[in-house]
């Protein structure tokens, strides 16, 4: 098949109508020279390292020839997601820690075409002799400077010394400072670089919120009731301040979940699927949430606690107002805290009324069913099941997410107790199930 009609099917099997112009300049580029791309998250860097590498892998060889490692399990989980959107028809392996090693080793024992990796699973499947890489010849870093932020060098160069065949290097990064240690032999690379929306985007309005106490969570409350339920991510900077901000808001009745590094992966999976489908419109996160996570793009930032230097702040914002869409970041600042430096201009004060309004709930809720991908469920067969023995109309049932062992739909709130009666008891796709 033809390079360009390779590209055209894959594309309109997932969907993408059109390229922008970070994912046609990466296509025009070719395969031949290694590549640094430079690209906001959020801007599609994704499917603009994908469409290049479908054309230079062979059908008829069953051995893993593309390795793409990512920084965390989320982002792996995506770019997987991603790649099975195209229909290639391809097998393809995501490996990642927080889920059974013998799962993946299992699956392993039929070398994919494409291995997606966590940098410490994948250094766990090489230690244990469960993986194959001497016949990659194209790597891809995705998100590189994150994955030796968090502490991953001497695994980065262990995968590196494990790629006798490899012919072609793609690193990516949401950031400038991206240094590139000469262990991973980059010769010469095309750089493509699209960051300089990410400082300043005109579609950004950034407030600061006064609060009258050192303790931010009054103003926090007060600021959302403001929102009127349209999309947060709020960042502090320590988990424990996460998990007390969010505790904090659900005693007061606001709909939000949590997120950071020290939950187990189907907790922070569930976290994730509640925000993309509306049941959360409140995500409370650390800096985790700044980059590399499949969600949306959300109407507001806000920092509950100042971010640690600029590039942080940079990419907490780079949430909100992408590509044409406007968004707003706010700044809240106690008695004893000032305006950083790093921002030139010092940003309007967004004033609280005196009395407080309630912040408005989700119209949506997460229905929970106990199966998932293992036991050979699909979203076609979830959603069939919500109309046909649930009762739901089109209109009523939101977004459906399958995971390895549960699988979440967003159903409106106002329909949930009688969709619970109804489908108590009931199978799905000739199986039992626990619905909550």
């Amino acid at each position: 098949m033809a390079e360009n009609e390779m590209i055209s099917r894959a594309l309109k099997n997932a969907g993408v109508a059109s390229l922008n112009e970070m994912q046609q300049a990466v296509l025009d580029a070719g395969t031949t020279k290694d590549m640094l791309l430079l690209s906001p998250t959020g801007s599609g860097k994704t499917l603009g390292f994908l469409l290049p590498l479908l054309t230079v892998l062979g059908s008829e060889e069953k051995k893993i020839q593309a390795l793409i490692v990512a920084p965390s399990r989320e982002l792996a989980l995506q770019i997987e997601t991603v790649l099975r959107s195209l229909g290639t028809g391809y097998k393809v392996n995501c490996c990642y820690g927080g889920h059974p090693f013998r799962t993946e080793k299992k699956s392993l024992e039929h070398a994919p075409t494409v291995l997606i990796a966590t940098p410490g699973r994948l250094v766990d499947h090489i230690e244990r002799a469960t993986v194959n890489l001497d016949t990659v010849h194209t790597l891809i870093l995705d998100e590189f400077d994150k994955s030796l932020e968090l502490g991953f060098l001497s695994e980065m160069k262990e995968i590196l010394a494990h790629l006798p065949a490899l012919r072609r290097r793609v690193l990516t990064s949401a950031t400038e400072a991206v240094e590139i240690p000469s262990f991973v032999g980059m010769k010469s690379p095309v750089r493509l670089s699209f960051l300089s929306e990410v400082r300043e985007s005109r579609n950004l309005t950034v407030r600061q919120v006064y609060s009258p106490q050192k303790d931010k969570l009054e103003t926090l409350y007060r600021l959302l009731g403001e929102l009127q339920g349209e999309s947060a991510l709020v960042f502090c900077n320590l988990r424990e301040a996460v998990e007390r901000v969010s505790n904090w808001l659900t005693s007061e009745g606001v709909d939000n979940v949590f997120f950071h590094g020290g939950m187990e992966q189907p907790e922070r999976e569930r976290a994730l699927s509640y925000f993309r489908n509306g049941s959360a419109a409140v995500f409370i996160s650390t800096d985790l949430a700044s980059r590399g996570l499949d969600i949306p793009d959300v109407h507001h930032v806000i920092h509950y606690h100042l971010p640690l230097n600029e590039e942080a702040y940079i990419h907490r914002n780079g949430r909100t107002a992408r590509m044409h869409a406007s968004g707003n970041a706010f700044l809240i600042l106690n008695p004893e805290e000032f305006v950083p430096e790093y921002i030139d201009r010092e940003p309007e004060e967004f004033f609280l009324p005196a009395v407080a309004k309630k912040p408005v709930p989700s119209p949506w809720v997460t229905l929970t069913i106990n199966r998932g991908k293992r036991d050979k469920l699909s979203k076609k067969d979830i959603v069939g099941f919500l109309f046909q023995k649930g009762g739901l109309e089109k209109e009523e049932l939101g977004v459906v997410e399958v995971k390895e062992s549960c699988s979440y739909a967003a159903v409106k709130r106002e329909k949930y107790k009688s969709l619970l009666n109804r489908i108590e008891g009931e199978k799905i796709k000739n199986v039992k199930a626990r619905f909550s």
